[in-house]
């Protein structure tokens, strides 16, 4: 940890020891791994999605600065923040109003076939 990190922070001596290790290893291995599927910029992005969405301060200032260290602006900062607070906002809607969950999945596949052939080169 003090190799990554510089230092072990003392939120994470706070795990109770059962889980320390394990804990460690998911946030070393799905935050600060390399041999990911999504890039650190990617994975910042997320973050500071997630952490906005779950009003969050400790982990809101946490994946900002991690967005920033990986080159993100203060404009794509922004966009993730809106973005995560539109999928909040679409969820409370789709859950208050108990939408039917197979007819959305319908009506979505339905909007992705949609697309999809509007997208697909034109046949000469």
């Amino acid at each position: 940890m003090e190799g990554m990190l510089g230092q072990v922070p003392s939120w994470m001596e706070d795990v109770a020891e059962p889980a320390s290790e394990h804990s460690w290893g998911l946030f070393r291995d799905l935050n600060l791994g390399e041999d990911t599927e999504l890039s650190g910029r990617e994975k910042a992005l997320i973050g500071v999605g997630v952490a906005a969405a779950t009003n969050c301060p400790y982990c809101t200032y946490f994946h900002t600065e991690e967005a920033r260290l990986s080159g993100v602006t203060d404009e794509e900062l922004r966009e993730a923040v809106n973005l995560a607070a539109d999928t909040k906002y679409f969820s409370t809607v789709l859950h208050g109003n108990e939408t039917d969950l197979g007819d959305f999945k319908a009506e979505t596949d339905e909007i992705v076939e949609y697309i999809t052939k509007r997208q697909a080169p034109a046949d000469d």
